[in-house]
């Protein structure tokens, strides 16, 4: 993994990331699916702590508390098909007492370039039906998204076939890249402090 250096200072952090979920249509036919880079990244966060997954039914998904960066974290994969996501985030919320501003939501995101990434907080789902069916859930738009560029296939009616479908090598590439950039970033996201965090993704130019 590569090496990010963070010098700690007194910013006020919002709230520490105690939840990160990431969104995906389950089986194998669309696991390597554009649609679910959000699992893409929580995978490799999993492999980083050198943990596994559990199938809890109770959460719709496949859930861990791993250990990131010295602080515990709850990592969730919902099991449902992307328009139930909602579901899963709000039984894992409820059931750990979490607030919905502590929820990280990494999802595919079509109007980013691909191999780009962004945090944001706040905003509507951008038409994408699975932060539809959580702010539904939740009844907040007040959550953390990791948005990550798939790039747009030009055409708005190609843009379902186009996520439920394979990226090219290339794209591939790129997109691994960009979750790379994103982890290396996640001990600011722990910690709450997302300015920062925002800035170094912000300031980032794709691959």
């Amino acid at each position: 993994m590569r090496c990010y250096h963070l010098i700690r200072t007194t910013e006020a952090a919002l709230s520490s990331i105690q939840l990160i979920v990431g969104l995906a249509n389950p089986g194998n036919e669309y696991a390597e699916t554009r649609h679910n880079a959000g699992a893409w990244f929580v995978e490799k966060l999993v492999k980083e702590a050198h943990a596994r997954l559990q199938r809890e039914t109770k959460f719709h998904g496949m859930h861990g508390l791993v250990t990131l960066h010295q602080q515990a974290c709850h990592l969730l994969i919902p099991t449902t098909f992307m328009n139930l996501s909602g579901q899963a985030v709000r039984a894992c919320m409820n059931y750990h007492k979490l607030t919905p501003d502590t929820i990280l939501i990494a999802h595919d995101d079509i109007d980013l370039p691909v191999g780009s990434v962004k945090l944001k907080f706040d905003g509507g789902a951008g038409g994408h039906n699975g932060l539809t069916d959580i702010i539904s859930h939740l009844h907040t738009k007040q959550f953390y998204r990791l948005r990550i560029g798939v790039g747009h296939p030009g055409n708005s009616k190609d843009v379902v076939d186009f996520v439920l479908n394979k990226p090219s090598k290339a794209d591939k590439q790129k997109i691994d890249h960009a979750l790379l950039d994103a982890q290396d970033v996640l001990p600011l996201i722990l910690n709450g402090e997302m300015s920062k965090a925002m800035q170094a993704l912000h300031t980032l130019k794709p691959i």
